[in-house]
């Protein structure tokens, strides 16, 4: 991230003169430059551009990002106390609205990549099992895609959650460039979770698209919401002093979806095809769900390239190093996998730069394949099993993490990147999640959650 990459996107198509003047840009509510909270104006037009390319029925412009997109869909359509359905492999920010709001959660939980240890989708069939078990549920949310690129079936998931008389919101933080691919007749990648018959979608336009980093898009298709009650919800978590800069980018970005869409989309698919292509014989390397791989079986956003060369020895982190020693900096390391997010902004040239990369650190590992496939091993960043899963406490004390098996977490413990909470409040620790935490910061990985005394938020016990 962000998927811009760098100006060069916008000084090709005309753009330089805001690059130039940014400090200039940098405006507060003025007279002409309209109100976030109360459009009339240019925010207005800009949030009716989205709204069209989208094809929804209204947009919001979000300057705090998906974060505060997705927290307010959840506050808007479940009431206090109330439950909700939620992916088990959610980002920190559902979680967030849970404590903000006194939701209780209900779990739904991925299927898992056997191969690689990693969350794959969410079925319709346990949308089904968690909404028959929890009528009282008032909304699902979940994330497609996943941070892996890895998308679940959300016409099939649409289709169970209105049967059920609830709302479905679905946090596309990873995925506000599919619908584009769709629109310009790329349809062999994953349909947006708007054409799919979700009912609030959130998208971080500054992920893969042209906007700056912290700014999104909130899109609603459906009545099932009021959208008075989710602009309310909006205006009471986004900054009262919304950055123009942001929402500058945001316009330049659905001007570029605009005039130049298919251009932009036709060169980043060639140019993943072009990697993909050349990658597929490349001596000990594995990619999760390549479009080559006709028997891959997972329903892939290939602008996620997952990469695993440990059959040659090298682990994801290993290889993020010898990567960044070329110049090439990847989005995040799962045991085995790196994980490179392209974006719009990418170019042919990079794509040709990360394929000699790989080629010159895959001759150069020195370990034949035969020998480090015998030792390549899966991640292990999903839990061997389920929880077991209590109210969400309210009654807190830290405690070191070593003493915490047994003991009710009440602060989520968030491995970052990727930004999912191993351990979720309500949720029972073991010692076999002790030791993995232990282990990630051992390894020196960053864990939110756990303070600068290596404590830990759960429970408070009875004296």
């Amino acid at each position: 991230m962000p998927g811009h990459k760098g100006s060069a996107i916008y000084r090709r198509f005309g753009y330089t003169e805001f690059l130039e003047k940014m400090m200039d840009c940098d405006i507060t509510e003025i007279p002409g430059a309209d109100n976030l909270f109360q459009t009339e104006g240019i925010l207005r037009a800009a949030q009716e551009k989205y709204a069209a390319i989208y094809g929804v029925k209204r947009s919001y412009l979000l300057i705090n990002g998906t974060s505060c997109g997705v927290i307010a869909a959840v506050m808007a359509s479940v009431p206090k106390g109330k439950k909700v359905v939620m992916a088990r492999n959610s980002h920190k920010a559902i979680f967030n609205s849970l404590v903000l709001a006194d939701i209780q959660p209900v779990y739904a939980y991925p299927e898992i990549i056997p191969a690689y240890g990693i969350s794959g989708g969410i079925t319709a069939d346990e949308i089904e099992r968690c909404l028959t078990e929890n009528p009282d549920a008032e909304s699902v949310i979940l994330p497609s895609p996943n941070y892996y690129g890895i998308c679940s079936d959300i016409r099939a998931i649409a289709e169970v959650v209105h049967r059920h008389g609830k709302v479905l919101i679905v946090d596309q933080a990873h995925g506000a460039h599919l619908k584009f691919f769709q629109d310009f007749g790329f349809t062999s990648m994953p349909e947006s979770a708007e054409q799919q018959g979700a009912d609030i979608v959130v998208n971080s336009i500054h992920k893969t698209l042209a906007s700056f980093t912290q700014s999104a898009v909130l899109n609603l298709t459906s009545d099932r919401v009021d959208h008075y009650v989710l602009e309310d919800k909006l205006q009471m978590l986004e900054s009262t002093s919304p950055s123009y800069l942001l929402m500058g980018s945001l316009e330049i970005n659905a001007e570029l979806l605009k005039e130049h869409g298919k251009t932009l989309m036709t060169e980043w698919y060639e140019g993943l095809m072009y990697f993909y292509r050349e990658a597929k014989n490349m001596p000990g390397l594995r990619l999760i769900g390549s479009p080559m791989d006709t028997d891959a079986g997972i329903r892939m956003d290939i602008t996620k390239i997952n990469l695993d060369l440990s059959a040659v020895g090298i682990d994801g982190a290993r290889l993020e190093e010898l990567l960044i020693e070329r110049g090439i900096y990847a989005e995040l390391t799962t045991g085995p996998i790196l994980m490179c997010m392209t974006g719009i902004g990418n170019s042919m040239k990079d794509m040709q730069r990360l394929l000699d990369a790989l080629n010159d650190i895959s001759r150069s590992a020195g370990v034949p394949a035969a020998v480090a496939a015998a030792a390549a091993h899966p991640a292990v960043n999903v839990l061997k099993e389920k929880l077991l899963l209590f109210p969400v406490p309210q009654d807190k004390e830290r405690i070191p993490l070593l003493e915490g098996a047994g003991r009710i977490c009440a602060s989520s413990i968030i491995p970052y990147p990727p930004g999912i909470p191993f351990i979720c409040p309500g949720e029972q620790l073991t010692e076999e999640v002790i030791q993995y935490i232990k282990k990630l910061r051992d390894a020196g990985e960053k864990v939110i959650g756990i303070n600068d005394l290596g404590e830990i938020t759960v429970e408070r016990q009875l004296r």
